[in-house]
């Protein structure tokens, strides 16, 4: 396994990390993504650990604390092995201050994770989204109490905006709090939407991305083609308007790339997803699901290799799309190249 720096932190993480949203598959979306119970999950984080793969994120509404639970549970007594990730903010109970990123939520959320993780410390705690009701120097100075109370060691923002991160970056500058250094996002040949600001961000202020649903939102699994209906057995059925969307016949043409490319490689469409991503700038770790030891063994194989320059700049061509147009200052970027160039 590769292992690299996230973002300016100092600390490593593999390349490959794994996403623990199956694990007990409560509820509408949950449910859609896999149903894993305790023994199987003790199951897959063997496979994990042996193939190097050792950082593990959850969120507190994954199934409701479920996930959380079943994961300090198949990590129990090898701790130290382990790298766990996990996110909050989202609404989690039926409270006025059950839900965002208020000092009383931030404190008691944190620590009602940690006893269902059944750990003292959280190696990469996150926002799961912004809160636009906090003030950002409340919300960072929290952040920074629970790094110096050593429950937590790393911090991280997830689905945030450009400016939001930033102004968060900005105020822990200012007052020397704990700085941001992870940035759990959603990127993939369908989704390259993170290009447009928040990779250069990441460039600038040394944040990583951890990448979600590299994948698509489960879209590039190999078994969606053009002119073929959605497979039975595709969770799409039951999770599509959960996700991020996309234009069809982009997604057709994507794949059409990726078939051409697997033909060439003898590898899997997901596993040629996966490592385009893995060779993109600022992308320290890239979660992969799985809800059997199957696919976490077929995802495992998409490192250890590289695509060509040539394959890289063809799925780089058949997966664009022009930012945000006509909506300014996007529409005229491309004129400040000399002085702008995109990371990519």
């Amino acid at each position: 396994m590769e292992y690299r720096f996230l973002g300016n932190s100092g600390f490593k993480v593999p390349a490959l990390s794994f996403g623990t949203g199956t694990f007990g598959g409560t509820g509408p979306l949950f449910g859609a993504w896999g149903h894993t119970d305790e023994r199987e999950a003790k199951r897959l984080v063997d496979i994990c650990l042996d193939a190097g793969v050792n950082l593990f994120d959850t969120a507190d509404v994954y199934s409701d604390g479920a996930s959380e639970t079943i994961l300090g549970a198949a990590l129990k007594g090898r701790r130290d092995k382990a790298i766990i990730s996990t996110k909050l903010t989202l609404r989690l109970g039926d409270g006025p201050n059950d839900v965002g990123a208020s000092r009383h939520h931030l404190l008691k959320a944190t620590d009602d994770a940690l006893r269902r993780l059944g750990t003292d410390y959280i190696d990469i705690l996150q926002l799961h989204h912004f809160d636009a009701m906090t003030p950002v120097e409340s919300v960072m100075a929290t952040l920074d109490d629970l790094v110096r109370a050593g429950k937590v060691r790393y911090i991280g923002a997830s689905n945030f905006s450009g400016w939001q991160l930033m102004k968060s970056q900005a105020v822990a500058e200012r007052y020397g709090y704990a700085r941001f250094v992870a940035n759990q996002t959603y990127y993939s040949l369908l989704g390259r939407d993170y290009e447009w600001e928040l990779m250069p961000l990441g460039v600038d202020q040394g944040i990583g991305a951890l990448v979600w649903s590299p994948l698509g939102w489960g879209r590039l699994t190999g078994k969606i083609r053009r002119g073929q209906p959605l497979p039975a057995s595709s969770r799409l059925h039951e999770s599509a308007d959960f996700g991020p969307p996309v234009e069809q016949e982009r997604l057709y043409r994507v794949v059409d790339v990726l078939d051409e490319i697997a033909a060439e490689t003898d590898k899997t469409i997901p596993q040629i997803a996966l490592n385009w991503l893995l060779q993109r700038p600022t992308v320290a770790s890239v979660l992969i699901g799985a809800r059997n030891e199957q696919q976490l063994q077929q995802n495992l194989c998409a490192v250890g290799w590289n695509l060509t320059p040539e394959q890289i700049v063809r799925l780089d061509k058949a997966s664009y799309v022009t930012p945000p147009y006509p909506y300014y200052p996007y529409w005229g970027g491309g004129g400040f190249a000399e002085r702008n160039p995109p990371p990519v």
